[in-house]
């Protein structure tokens, strides 16, 4: 399974048969296994999936350069919190995109960096993961970019055998000159890749990259439910929502030094309770994320619940509240409950 894990590719039907439901494994025959004094008869056997495709498309590249603008793109919706801070995009995010005969599986995930402790390494790793899983690569850069920070991701962008786009994002900003230099070094670094020009934030090209990452993906099942868009908790994208805010109003160390927690999410049919915590490193940290009188704290919910409002299309009653937890981002333990993994 190219090192892959996950729990649709390899399904329990009864003692002793097996249901296999990815293409990119082939049986010819039944074989019999001999486990110590007793026989054992393994059964695989193929769903059919004809006419049905599904892959997992994983967007990888530098900060800042619109891994989240595009999934945003692609999805129609704002799916993943955008900033102009680095380092916004803290976990691998799928996104699914589900038509009657496909389904795509796009993970959003961190920007390649040199990590500087714990939650950097995780966040490096979730990058790692997102290239082995990936039936689609996309490396996207901004024009006029030219660095690879991580020569190991490179190596291995460069081994692959899947389909590969590389992505020249923000062409709205730049001329026909410079873009034309721009493809020709990425044609050089990625030579097996498909160059695509496009500008997520415009929606330039947008349409026409999903129609190829629909034409790409392999013949499959889909690996979700057709009426979920994430593999992700609502609560997930209720503390992201707050982090946005925090990242938009608080400046130089503190957006990330802070971590949130939901600890309620209830739904009514018209509205949404819901109760979080603000988790920072250092009393000064939480000082400035209340602010004089509370006025920046209130600010903070004020604007994650406009944001929260149109994801879940309900009304949304939100309260907060701010902890210390010390050094948090350099312990594994802590990291592991945010739901970071190394």
């Amino acid at each position: 399974s190219e090192g892959r894990t996950r729990t649709c590719d390899l399904w329990v039907m009864s003692p002793t048969s097996y249901h296999c439901s990815t293409s990119r494994f082939r049986f010819k025959d039944i074989k019999l296994y001999h486990f110590k004094k007793h026989s054992i008869r393994l059964y695989l056997c193929f769903m059919n999936i004809k006419g049905h495709k599904s892959g997992f498309i994983s967007i990888i590249g530098n900060p800042n350069v619109g891994k989240s603008t595009l999934i945003n793109a692609l999805m129609e919706k704002n799916f993943s919190i955008t900033t102009s801070k680095k380092q916004t995009t803290r976990h691998r995010i799928m996104g699914l995109i589900n038509g009657e005969n496909y389904q795509l599986v796009i993970s959003d995930t961190p920007g390649i960096l040199k990590p500087r402790y714990e939650m950097q390494k995780a966040m490096v790793s979730s990058v790692k993961e997102s290239i082995i899983d990936a039936d689609i690569l996309i490396y996207i850069v901004a024009i006029g970019e030219r660095s690879i920070i991580d020569e190991n991701i490179l190596k291995k962008i460069q081994g692959m055998t899947s389909p590969l786009f590389v992505l020249i994002n923000k062409i709205d900003t730049s001329n026909q000159e410079d873009l034309e230099k721009d493809v020709s070094y990425w044609s050089d670094v990625f030579p097996k890749a498909e160059i695509l020009p496009i500008s997520a934030l415009k929606g330039f090209f947008v349409n026409e990259l999903r129609n190829k990452l629909i034409k790409e993906i392999p013949e499959s099942q889909a690996y979700f439910p057709k009426d979920q868009i994430s593999d992700k908790s609502e609560r997930f994208f209720v503390n992201e929502a707050i982090r946005k805010s925090i990242l938009e109003n608080c400046h130089n160390e503190v957006p990330y030094a802070v971590e949130v927690l939901t600890d309620e999410f209830k739904h009514t049919d018209k509205n949404i309770m819901i109760k979080s915590n603000i988790i920072v490193e250092r009393e000064t940290q939480k000082a400035i994320i209340i602010g004089a009188k509370g006025l920046k704290l209130k600010k903070i919910g004020s604007e994650a619940r406009k944001y929260l409002e149109k994801f879940f299309e309900k009304k949304i009653f939100i309260e907060l509240f701010v902890k210390v937890e010390k050094k948090w981002r350099s312990k594994v333990n802590q990291l592991k409950k945010f739901g970071y993994k190394n």
